[in-house]
């Protein structure tokens, strides 16, 4: 079978073929980590997200899962430094994480139970399968920090910031919505500055000042301190959903 037809084939459950690129596990998880995900995750679950569970697609119930909330979504949580920050700091609003990579999930859920969050829902998996059941218009902000470069050229297209990954992104932020992107990538920051306003986006940099200093309630994150460390200059992009 060649790559375009399994792109066509789907799952037993009807998902569509995904490649997914990517760590899922690293190193061996502590026990107190074990214990988080077996003790926490499913309680903080968004709803019926992967597609054995919904294979109708039903869209999420974001008013019963926030209370009517506005609700923020962070593509690629990491560590959950930025995102246990965020809901800390705006205990009026819900947040949802989704991180595909169970290493960070487990660190995330550690921080949720020492900040004492109760407002945050998490999908440990991929982001694609949350856009298909996000309402349309349903997110008021969301953020993407220190996503994943795929470096090599190849390997471009992997990259969130792509039709497949814009496209659906657009459809569930609301008008007038602000995506934050922070990255030490040069090569990211020209592809993200091509492809975010094609998808239908505005760039708000004006002054070299809104892309250099980091947003008024930022935190930094453990992957920002390695770039740092490593000699690589951060970036913060600001769009807005039009």
């Amino acid at each position: 079978m060649t790559q375009d037809d399994a792109s066509k084939t789907h799952h037993r459950s009807g998902a569509p073929w995904r490649n997914f690129y990517g760590r899922l596990k690293g190193k061996h998880l502590r026990d107190s980590q074990q214990g988080y995900l077996e003790e926490d995750l499913a309680a903080l679950s968004p709803g019926a997200v992967d597609w054995e569970a919904n294979p109708d697609r039903t869209p999420l119930d974001l008013e019963a899962l926030f209370g009517g909330r506005p609700v923020w979504l962070e593509t690629g949580f990491g560590g959950g430094e930025h995102m246990v920050h965020q809901a800390a700091m705006n205990p009026d609003v819900g947040i949802i994480g989704c991180e595909p990579y169970i290493n960070g999930v487990a660190m995330l859920l550690g921080k949720i139970r020492t900040a004492g969050c109760e407002n945050v829902a998490v999908h440990p998996g991929d982001v694609r399968d949350l856009f298909d059941v996000l309402p349309d218009q349903s997110i008021d902000k969301a953020f993407l920090l220190y996503p994943d470069p795929w470096p090599k050229k190849k390997h471009h297209r992997r990259r969130f910031v792509t039709p497949e990954y814009l496209e659906p992104f657009h459809r569930v932020l609301k008008p007038g919505a602000e995506f934050r992107v922070a990255t030490d990538i040069p090569d990211y920051v020209r592809q993200t500055l091509e492809e975010v306003p094609r998808a239908g986006f505005e760039w708000l940099g004006e002054r070299p000042s809104d892309w250099r200093a980091p947003w008024s309630d930022w935190i930094s994150t453990r992957y920002e301190q390695k770039a740092l460390r490593e000699g690589r200059t951060p970036h913060y992009l600001t769009f807005r959903r039009l």
